[in-house]
């Protein structure tokens, strides 16, 4: 578990632990740490060209004693002072060992050296800004990033101490201009920017490096699992498990519109480890799970019950009984009930899924709210958050609930809840996901380049899922992360666990099946298996 610390909390253990250690020791550990990291990614130390951008903080003073010590084996390193201050130890250190310190800029422009020192540089070390940095760069140290930027598209290696100049370190927010690295040298402990886009995308490869933080630290405020906890979560059949005791999972999917959405959905729970999957959907619907999921057991809605009927069309008879009812179970009518008795006819679940396709009219609200109104974990995902957002009532149900409730919007679906930008949301991920759950009371799983999951409580760290490709931004891809997320509450995850777990699996099928080229939704159902098999192997 990669365990991520506020900067106040770090600020606290730095200051615990150097009253035990000598002066000016905790920066030595850092720098060489910092050191060790640079020489591995070049070449040969010996005659390489580096670069160290320089603030007056201690991130400057920890990359000042880097190039000292990189400067000792050989390599040609000179510093850019991005400020009038510097610090005084560590350019003593880097003078001392041979490096150079080039005059720092009179104004935004940085000096023809530095300029032609970083065009030539191997490898660029960013000290610009520490952890305590707020907004983006301005001044010489953005026009000292952009350089940066150009030097490393043509070959140069950039490494960022601790994290990136220009990145909230709390929040991953990046309010202007900022440092994108190759690498991220982070100290002690892993900082929130660095789990959390839009941070996160410019930290590149992370690596910590240990200064003896652990033991003065507090409770981490984001954590992102690794595939050994998520195969130590991962609920395992034992040799007296039946079809009930693996978990039974109700879904309430699809449409005449959206069959897909009802296959794609089942798709990810059968895949997903449950020991039955029951769906309630649309006739037309229906029959694709069928000829793809035989072993689903599936209630048909009758033409007015079915969840796509758009706002304001009456509710007409259901039509038809719930196929391949357990046995020693009376197959239930779904023809002329009501959303309730529809919902208690399917038989019994262990949780809920609610909302891939289908619908967003007062049938589907119906369907919704008698989900709601059972004493199992429910799901809600995609037309299910669209409903809710439209409906106050429903969003007050999931306040009344005494089960656990996850969603998993996208930002959109997110905004619509919240009442919020998307543009805002996606900036502000980490506040948004925390304030969505907080004020709903339940667990929400927010989708995106970074998907990350909070509890209503403000006490449990936000989960930050670190799997995943581009590729995975394709039509269907979250119908199958629902199926595969319910299931693992069927099977008795606690909600927080269970949308970790069906993320990080999801992200490894979906790199899996890309490898680097186009997918559909589909294909993920055909890795998912193989993407339980990796984190079996790990674990």
């Amino acid at each position: 578990m990669r365990k991520a610390h506020r900067v106040a909390d770090v600020r606290a253990a730095e200051q615990a632990l150097m009253a035990q250690l000598p002066a000016g020791a905790l920066m030595q550990r850092a720098a060489a740490g910092l050191a060790s990291a640079c020489a591995g990614l070049l070449q040969r130390v010996y005659g390489a060209r580096v670069v160290v951008l320089a603030g007056s903080g201690d991130n400057g003073g920890d990359a000042l004693y880097a190039g000292a010590l990189l400067a000792s084996r050989g390599a040609a390193v000179a510093a850019i002072a991005a400020g009038s201050r510097v610090h005084q130890g560590g350019t003593t250190a880097l003078l001392g060992a041979g490096g150079r310190l080039l005059a720092a800029p009179s104004d935004a422009s940085p000096s023809a050296a530095a300029r032609d020192a970083i065009r030539a540089a191997d490898l660029i070390i960013d000290g610009l800004l520490g952890i305590g940095g707020h907004g983006g760069l301005r001044g010489a140290a953005a026009s000292l990033a952009a350089l940066t930027d150009q030097a490393s598209q043509v070959g140069a290696f950039v490494v960022a101490v601790d994290l990136p100049s220009g990145i909230d370190a709390d929040t991953g927010e990046v309010a202007g201009a900022a440092v994108r690295a190759d690498v991220t040298i982070t100290f002690g402990t892993w900082k929130p920017g660095l789990l959390v886009d839009p941070g996160a995308s410019h930290a590149g490869v992370t690596q910590l490096v240990d200064i003896g933080l652990g033991p003065y630290l507090s409770s981490p405020d984001v954590m992102a699992p690794q595939s050994a906890d998520i195969a130590a979560w991962l609920p395992r059949p034992s040799a007296e498990s039946d079809k009930y005791r693996r978990g039974v999972l109700g879904i309430v999917a699809g449409s005449a519109q959206f069959t897909g959405a009802a296959l794609l959905s089942v798709g990810g729970a059968v895949r997903g480890g449950a020991g039955m999957v029951r769906l309630v959907s649309a006739d037309a619907a229906a029959a694709v799970v069928r000829q793809h999921w035989p072993e689903a057991v599936i209630t048909v809605l009758g033409a007015g019950q079915a969840a796509g009927q758009p706002d304001g069309q009456p509710a007409g008879q259901a039509a038809g009984q719930p196929d391949g009812q357990p046995d020693g179970q009376p197959a239930g009518q779904a023809a002329g009930q009501p959303a309730e008795q529809v919902i208690e006819a399917v038989g019994r679940v262990q949780a809920w899924v609610a909302g891939p396709g289908m619908g967003t009219g007062a049938a589907a609200a119906d369907l919704l709210a008698a989900v709601l109104r059972t004493d199992v974990p429910v799901l809600v995902d995609a037309d299910g958050i669209t409903v809710l957002a439209a409906h106050q009532e429903l969003r007050q149900e999931l306040r009344r609930r005494a089960a656990p409730t996850l969603i998993t919007p996208h930002a959109g679906e997110l905004a619509r809840l919240l009442g919020a930008q998307r543009a805002d949301i996606e900036a502000k991920r980490l506040q948004f996901v925390r304030q969505a759950a907080a004020e709903l009371g339940i667990t929400v799983l927010l989708k995106g380049s970074t998907t990350l999951i909070a509890g209503p409580s403000a006490a449990e760290p936000v989960l930050a899922n670190p799997t995943g490709t581009s590729w995975l931004a394709t039509a269907g891809s979250g119908d199958v992360l629902s199926g595969l997320a319910g299931a693992l509450l069927a099977q008795g995850l606690a909600p927080q666990r269970a949308a970790a777990a069906a993320a990080y699996l999801h992200g490894i099928a979906g790199r899996l099946a890309a490898d680097g080229a186009p997918i559909g939704s589909s294909d993920l159902l055909r890795w998912l298996s193989p993407a339980f098999r990796t984190v079996s192997d790990s674990g």
